[in-house]
Formats: structure tokens, sequence, C-alpha cells
């Protein structure tokens, strides 16, 4: 794991119209996130979280400030730019496991190399290895409807890291999960940090799921404040 920088937001900005009036949902950001990292981004409801991960995931363009991505400019792509960015170096995980529910686990964790352009049988290899990875290799060709609400999102947990991205985003990944499966889907991703070296960022208001973080960086009114 090297400490070298793998996301640096300089004076991040994000003003929203609502009507006439300008809101401004961000403040003046500044961070920056290394190889390897696992960061907790923790805030209340309205405190600007969900708009930096948004922006972090090339979801969004700031109204202002840079974000460099592996030292590249990406406040500046085009959409397509962007898609190319979230297909190849970001892994999504959201609080509803967004599972394709009429496909079964492995098709699902497949998806993304699709999209990348792998070969199909190349692509169920890789997904078979990363169900293995997250031991769900056994329920490969059952569909969403058939397993638990905490291994839906360990599959989601599959298809985010099954094409190697350098960075996953969590966005509130146990808020549908009783306590004893949010346990578990947060031990995994401590070992994917671990085993991978993956950069992960975990965006939640809840202190016991972003003390799992290594560093903690508190949100409140668009701005960090610690």
């Amino acid at each position: 794991m090297g400490n070298t920088s793998l996301i640096r937001l300089e004076d991040i900005g994000m003003t929203y119209k609502i009507g006439d009036i300008p809101y401004e949902a961000l403040k003046g950001i500044c961070l920056n996130i290394n190889n390897g990292e696992f960061i907790s981004i923790m805030g209340a409801s309205g405190s600007g979280k969900s708009t930096l991960m948004n922006i972090l995931g090339c979801l969004d363009k700031p109204t202002s400030g840079s974000y460099f991505l592996e030292d590249r400019d990406v406040s500046d792509l085009t959409s397509d730019e962007l898609a190319e960015i979230r297909n190849k170096k970001i892994g999504f995980v959201f609080q509803g496991f967004n599972l394709v529910q009429r496909l079964t686990l492995i098709e699902n964790v497949m998806l993304p190399l699709y999209y990348s352009g792998f070969h199909s049988k190349e692509a169920e290899y890789m997904a078979s290895e990363t169900l293995k990875l997250v031991n769900l290799y056994e329920k490969g060709n059952k569909f969403p409807n058939q397993i638990s609400g905490g291994e839906q999102q360990v599959v989601a947990i599959a298809r985010a890291i099954v094409n190697d991205a350098p960075m996953i985003i969590a966005d509130e990944p146990t808020g549908n999960l009783d306590s004893v499966r949010g346990s578990d889907v947060m031990n995994l991703f401590l070992k994917i940090n671990a085993e991978r070296g993956s950069t992960i960022i975990l965006v939640t208001h809840d202190k016991n799921i972003a003390d799992y973080g290594r560093r903690l960086v508190t949100m409140r009114d668009g701005a960090i404040i610690s």
C-alpha cells in the first residue's frame, strides 16, 4: 500500500438553485485521500456528505474548485469521459442493493465487466473468483430473491470490486441491514481493503459504522469540521 495520493480536492464548492434561490451544498472542501485508505465521511442528513459522494464518484461536477483523481483533473471532463472513469476506477455500493432481479448472482457480478468490454468467459472467471472471495461462490446460480438481504449486499460489493477498481464508494451500505448482517458487511470491507488494497470511502450518518474506517471526516452544513 503506497501512500500516494488517489484523490485531491481543492476548494470544492457546489451550489444548487432551488427556484431562484442559490443553495450552497458544499463550501470550500479540501481533502486528500491516499491509495489504500479506508475513510469514513460522516454527517447528519443535509450535511453535504451525499453531494460530496456524488462528486467523488464522478456523478456530479462541482460548481467551483478542482478534483484530481490519480493526478488527473476530472472537474472539467465531459459526461462520456466521466462515465468511463466511473466504469474503470470506481465501484459503487448503495443502501439499496440495486441487483437485477432476473439475473443470477454471478450474472449480476459480471455486469460491469460486460460494460468494460470483457469476453464472457473471462468475465465469468473474474466474477467466480470474486464470489469466492466474498464466500458466496456456491450460491452463484441463485437469483437475488432467493438469498437474504445481507447476502444481496455482499453480491453488490462483489459487483463493485470485480473489475479491480482502485476506489470503492459505499453509501450507507448497512442502512437496510440488521446489526449482525451490518457488521458482516463492514468486516468484508475491511478484508477487501486489507487484501486488495482498494481505497474505501464510506458515507454514513451512523457513528458505529463510521468507526470501521481508519480516518473519520465529519461534515456539517456543507463543510468539513474535523
